[in-house]
C-alpha cells in the first residue's frame, strides 16, 4: 500500500510536472516553432528525469521507463534532424528581378472575398535588340557623317564669299597690270555635293586672255602626250610681238606656264596678304597651307573648319570647260589640267532631275566612306564621281529604297576597275583616271573594297 501510494504520489507529481511541461511546450510552439518546441521539450524531459533520480530511489520499473523514454527522445531528435528545413530565398541577381512573396500558410485565415489582391511589382522587360538592315545603316551614316547642317552651309558660303572679295581687292592692288576676272567661289558646297566639311571650297581666279593671241593645243599633241591636259600657246607674234600682252611675262617656250603663275600667287598668299587682319574682320582665323603644293587656305571658325582651294583658271576649248593651273609633274609641268568638275556636277544634276533619283546622294556616301578609310582615301572625288556617272546612265530604279543596292554596285565597279587598273573618264574615253596611282596603292584599295563587299557594314 505504501509502495502504491509512493508510486501514485510519483505519478501525481509527474502529472503536475507533465502538465507544466505541456503548457510550456504549447506556448513555445507559438514562439519557437515546431522544431524549436521539440528541442525544448526533449531538454525539459531530460532535466526532469535528472531531478527524479536525485530525489527518489530507483526501482526496476523506473529504470525501464527511463531507458524507454530516453530511446524515444533520441528517436525524436533523429527525426527532427532528418526533417528538411526551409531554405532561405536567394537574393535576386539583378535589380529588375522581382522578389517572390512567401507561400501563404494553409492555416492562415483567408481575407474577405472583395478585398483587392496585392499588386505585384512591374517587371522590367529587357529592351529587344534591333537588327538594322544595311539600307537603314547607310541612311544613318548619311545622317550622322555626310549631311552638313544647313546653318553650317550658310556660314561656309558667307565666309567663302567674303574671302573672295578680300582676295580680289588685294590682287587688283598688288597686280594692277594683270587682268584677273571676278573671283567666284564654287564647288561641291554650292552644288549640293558637299560630303561633310572636308571638301574644300573652290575659289576660281580666272585669267582674262586676249582673244586672237592665244590658242589651245590638246595634250596628246604635245611632248607630254597627256590627254588630260592642254597647252596654252602664244600666237600672232609677228603682228603682236612678245610684250603686247601682260601675260607674256609668264611664257615658257612660247606657252603660258601655269607653274610660273602658281609660284607668283603662292608667294603673294604666304608673304604679302595680311590674313590676320582679314580674319579678324571676318571673325575667323585664316592661314595659308604652306606645305601643300596646291594653293590652300585653312579657315577656322568657332563653328566649323573650312578649307579653301585657290585655283587659277582659264577657259577651255568648249563652252563651260575650264583649265586649271595644277602642280603637275614631269613633261606636263607647263600644261593646264582639264577640269571635269563643272561637267560632272551638271550631268549628275540633270540625271537626278529627270527621274528624282539619288545619284548625288550615292556620290556623297561614297566620298564619306572613302574619306575616313586609310586605304580608300587615295581615290579622291574624281574617280568616285565617274563611277556614279557610269552607273547613273543606266535605266534603273534610282529611288531611295534602292540606295544600298546601288552602293554595292558602285563597290563592284570599283573592284573591277582596280583589277584592270583602268577607269575611263565619262567625257573622254582616252583618259584613265587611275593612271596616277601606284601599284601598291591599287592593291591596298582593291583588298579593302573586296572585304567591303563581303561585309559592307564594316565600311560605315
Amino acid at each position: 500500500m505504501a509502495e502504491f501510494s509512493q508510486n501514485r504520489g510519483k505519478r501525481r507529481d509527474g502529472e503536475v510536472l507533465g502538465g507544466a511541461v505541456d503548457f510550456l511546450l504549447a506556448n513555445a510552439r507559438l514562439v519557437l516553432g515546431v522544431g524549436g518546441a521539440a528541442v525544448l521539450g526533449i531538454a525539459t524531459l531530460a532535466v526532469k528525469r535528472l531531478i527524479d533520480r536525485a530525489t527518489s530511489p530507483r526501482d526496476e520499473d523506473d529504470a525501464k521507463r527511463d531507458s524507454t523514454c530516453l530511446e524515444d527522445s533520441w528517436q525524436e531528435l533523429s527525426l527532427l534532424k532528418a526533417t528538411p528545413r526551409l531554405q532561405p530565398q536567394p537574393r535576386p541577381t539583378a535589380l529588375s528581378q522581382p522578389v517572390l512573396p512567401p507561400a501563404p500558410s494553409p492555416s492562415a485565415p483567408e481575407g474577405p472575398a472583395d478585398a483587392d489582391p496585392p499588386t505585384s511589382p512591374q517587371l522590367c522587360s529587357p529592351v529587344p535588340s534591333v537588327c538594322l538592315t544595311f539600307q537603314e545603316k547607310l541612311l544613318a551614316f548619311e545622317r550622322d557623317h555626310v549631311t552638313m547642317p544647313v546653318a553650317h552651309v550658310a556660314l561656309a558660303k558667307q565666309l567663302a564669299g567674303d574671302i573672295a572679295l578680300e582676295l580680289q581687292a588685294y590682287l587688283r592692288n598688288k597686280f594692277p597690270e594683270l587682268p584677273f576676272g571676278a573671283l567666284m567661289p564654287g564647288g561641291p558646297l554650292y552644288d549640293g555635293l558637299q560630303a561633310g566639311a572636308a571638301d574644300p571650297v573652290r575659289l576660281l581666279v580666272p585669267l582674262v586672255l586676249e582673244p586672237g593671241l592665244w590658242s589651245l593645243v590638246p595634250g596628246v599633241d604635245t611632248v607630254a602626250q597627256d590627254p588630260r591636259c592642254w597647252a596654252v600657246r602664244r600666237t600672232q607674234l609677228e603682228f603682236h610681238p612678245r610684250g603686247s600682252s601682260p601675260w607674256d611675262r609668264f611664257l615658257v617656250g612660247g606657252y603660258l606656264s601655269p607653274r610660273v603663275l602658281l609660284e607668283l600667287l603662292r608667294k603673294a598668299l604666304t608673304a604679302s596678304v595680311n590674313w590676320p587682319a582679314i580674319g579678324s574682320l571676318l571673325g575667323c582665323l585664316i592661314r595659308p597651307h604652306v606645305a601643300s603644293e596646291e594653293l590652300l587656305l585653312e579657315v577656322q571658325h568657332e563653328c566649323l573648319e573650312l578649307p579653301v582651294a585657290v585655283l587659277l583658271s582659264t577657259a577651255g576649248a568648249q563652252a563651260g570647260d575650264l583649265l586649271l593651273a595644277w602642280p603637275l609633274e614631269g613633261l606636263a609641268g607647263n600644261l593646264w589640267l582639264q577640269d571635269w568638275y563643272p561637267a560632272e556636277a551638271a550631268r549628275l544634276r540633270a540625271l537626278d532631275e529627270r527621274d528624282a533619283g539619288t545619284r548625288r546622294r550615292l556620290l556623297l556616301l561614297l566620298c564619306g566612306v572613302c574619306r575616313g578609310h586609310p586605304a580608300l582615301g587615295r581615290l579622291g572625288r574624281g574617280p568616285l564621281t565617274q563611277v556614279v556617272l557610269h552607273l547613273g546612265e543606266q535605266e534603273a530604279d534610282w529611288a531611295e529604297e534602292a540606295l544600298a543596292e546601288h552602293f554595292l554596285q558602285a563597290l563592284e565597279l570599283l573592284v573591277g576597275s582596280l583589277e584592270r587598273a583602268s577607269l575611263p573618264c565619262h567625257f573622254s574615253r582616252g583618259v584613265n583616271l587611275l593612271d596616277g596611282l601606284q601599284e601598291e596603292d591599287i592593291d591596298d584599295m582593291g583588298c579593302a573594297l573586296y572585304w567591303g563587299l563581303r561585309a559592307p557594314e564594316g565600311l560605315l
